[in-house]
């Protein structure tokens, strides 16, 4: 947060798979930047949301209009925080009526990952990177170590969350906090929560603890007080008590500071937040440092019996601009750990190196340079021997996606000295029979089991949904690919759908033309860059059907379907017929078959041979 680095140290930071796009979407304003290597944000933009009639042309204007016109094309990532809940893949926004599907997003902007949040999620996932330089604390009380944090802060609307601490860090709380019921403290309060009765039956904190609900303080307390006033904007009114010394616009702002104090209380006492109470959003950090001086603390305070319980407890405005987008690419970065191409531990330890803190980097040394020494001693001495504290051990487990270190043990140890080797074996023309055959069943076994850490549940179960609602199921592959297909049609006709298999490119988009909504076809390739296959996509989705690929994440079919089932194993096909690649397609489609078999809506076995069942083909 120190200002942009050194050049050089810039190039040897830098994603090796291109900048990630980052955005904070609130309903008034949103901001945009390109995070180019861990905690570097460049090309940030704020954008007005009432210039734009949606998402997509929201972020495309970012890029056009302000990114590098190069750094678009190598896009691959990104995250994205949104002033609303998200429940699933279609979002629909509480205070601007936009909606839109995630999934759709994503391929409409050519990204691989597309991950959306919740707005307070994200700043909540921000504060732990925080340093004092990024705070203003509003009265006294110090934080509690490993305590829960509150976080709460007005906007458009009223944002609510937390940080609850586990062993090995924190998790974030998502709550709608913001829409609890407003409780006046005293006749001026109870004066506008009258006038807001008027428009509302149910007056929520956010009605009035928000830019809106500043302008509605200020309409009420122009009538309580006799006075006429002119009709001002949250920022107007902001402008003329701060600037202006307005009487009435200073009036506004106590009794709005006094219900974010009564605000931050309640949340305070809820959770039990001995970490703090942190003040976000886009109103308070523009008051400054007349917001210490404003009614908040002492209100803050003002609990009766427990007043000594909140004079304890801390409170901060967070003062740092866009703080969201720390916590975005935080998201983003654990989510693309989880998912790393490395093949085995040890890679993706040096692939992700440059990713950690300094000491989380003496961690990742340790391990690297003395495994067996990492595996065989507790905490204590890994500790000892990285130089760094306990929690920093735990924290460098968290980073690359396990639970903590006996999590992190299991896996490193089965991927140094298990029965089953992990590192790609080349077969070579000199290996002997039982040489080959070795490599080649080990070479398999290990991408089963990186294609089984890898798996998107999600993603599975959208197939899953697709394929049991289907009309008809149509398969779409060609060579190696046939076969796959041809196990798929013949594992959903038992299901009692109607399918097809298409083998020949000349008949794909003729096929496609004769689709309609509720029908899907299941495209499969390696590369799926055939243009036939993808021509006969486009027609299919043209004519209102789901797609299904099966292939390649990063392929220009992936982008056009309504779901890609990722099989990225890489294989020299100029010499051998892709085999394991194959293989993990007719994974998927088993996943699929025992999916849609113990939904129970299609088969007939018990629950004791639905379970045999799945075992038997995970196994």
């Amino acid at each position: 947060m120190g200002g942009a680095p050194e050049p050089e140290k810039l190039a040897r930071t830098a994603f090796a798979d291109g900048p990630r796009l980052l955005a904070d979407i609130g309903a008034t304003h949103a901001r945009f930047a390109l995070q180019t290597a861990p905690g570097v944000f460049r090309h940030v933009a704020v954008l007005k949301c009432e210039d734009f009639d949606g998402v997509e042309a929201l972020v495309r204007s970012y890029l056009r209009e302000h990114a590098d016109p190069h750094l678009p094309l190598n896009l691959q990532h990104a995250a994205f925080a949104v002033a609303n809940p998200v429940n699933g893949d279609q979002v629909r926004m509480t205070n601007r009526a936009w909606e839109f599907s995630t999934d759709a997003l994503r391929r409409a902007l050519g990204l691989s990952t597309l991950l959306v949040v919740n707005d307070f999620t994200a700043l909540a996932m921000a504060i732990p990177v925080l340093t004092p330089d990024d705070l203003l604390q509003v009265g006294g009380g110090k934080p509690a170590a490993n305590a829960v944090i509150g976080v709460l802060g007005p906007g458009t609307g009223l944002g609510v969350s937390g940080l609850i601490p586990t062993a090995d860090g924190f998790v974030t709380l998502g709550s709608e906090g913001g829409h609890v019921n407003f409780a006046p403290s005293d006749e001026r309060e109870f004066a506008v929560l009258q006038h807001a009765w008027r428009a509302w039956r149910h007056v929520s904190n956010e009605r009035l603890i928000s830019g809106p609900g500043m302008e509605l303080i200020h309409e009420a307390l122009a009538i309580r007080n006799g006075v006429t006033a002119p009709s001002r904007s949250a920022a107007g009114i902001l402008a003329a008590a701060l600037d202006e010394n307005d009487a009435l616009c200073i009036e506004v702002l106590d009794v709005f500071c006094g219900m974010l104090g009564g605000a931050a209380a309640n949340l305070a006492v809820t959770l039990g937040a001995f970490g703090g109470v942190f003040i976000g959003g886009g109103i308070v950090p523009r008051m400054g440092e007349w917001f210490a001086r404003s009614p908040f603390r002492a209100r803050f305070e003002a609990k009766g019996r427990f007043s000594h319980y909140l004079a304890d407890i801390p409170t901060y405005v967070i003062t740092t601009p866009n703080p969201a987008f720390h916590g975005v690419a935080t998201i983003l970065s654990e989510h693309l750990r989880g998912r790393s191409g490395a093949n085995t531990l040890m890679d993706r330890i040096k692939g992700l190196r440059h990713e950690l803190s300094p000491a989380e980097q003496r961690v990742a040394t340790l391990v690297l340079e003395q495994p067996r020494l990492v595996l065989n001693e507790p905490i204590a001495e890994i500790a000892r021997g990285a130089e760094v504290s306990q929690p920093t051990v735990i924290r460098f487990c968290r980073s690359l996606g396990f639970l903590g270190l006996a999590d992190f043990k299991l896996k490193f140890a089965s991927s140094l000295t298990g029965a089953i080797p992990v590192r790609h074996s080349q077969v070579r023309t000199s290996d002997s029979t039982h040489d080959l055959s070795a490599k080649v069943i080990d070479n398999t076994v290990s991408a089963i089991l990186k294609f089984r850490d890898g798996l998107d549940v999600h993603t599975l179960d959208r197939a899953i949904e697709l394929v049991r609602g289907a009309r008809r199921v149509e398969f779409y592959a060609m060579g190696n690919a046939r076969v796959v297909a041809l196990d798929g049609q013949h594992k959903f006709f038992r299901f009692r759908i109607p399918t097809a298999l298409y083998g020949d490119a000349h008949l794909f988009s003729l096929a496609a033309d004769l689709l309609g909504p509720g029908d899907l076809v299941i495209a499969i390739s390696n590369s799926g860059r055939l243009p036939e296959l993808l021509q006969a996509v486009d027609v299919a989705r043209g004519r209102g059907a789901d797609v299904i690929a099966i292939g390649n994440s990063q392929s220009p079919l992936a982008r056009k379907a309504s779901v890609c089932l990722a099989v990225d194993h890489a294989e020299d096909s100029t010499v051998f017929l892709a085999m394991i690649s194959r293989i993990l397609q007719l994974l998927f489609i088993d996943i699929m078959a025992v999916g849609l078999s113990v939904d129970g809506q299609h088969g007939h076995e018990s629950d004791a041979e639905q379970r045999r069942l799945l075992i038997s083909h995970l196994t």
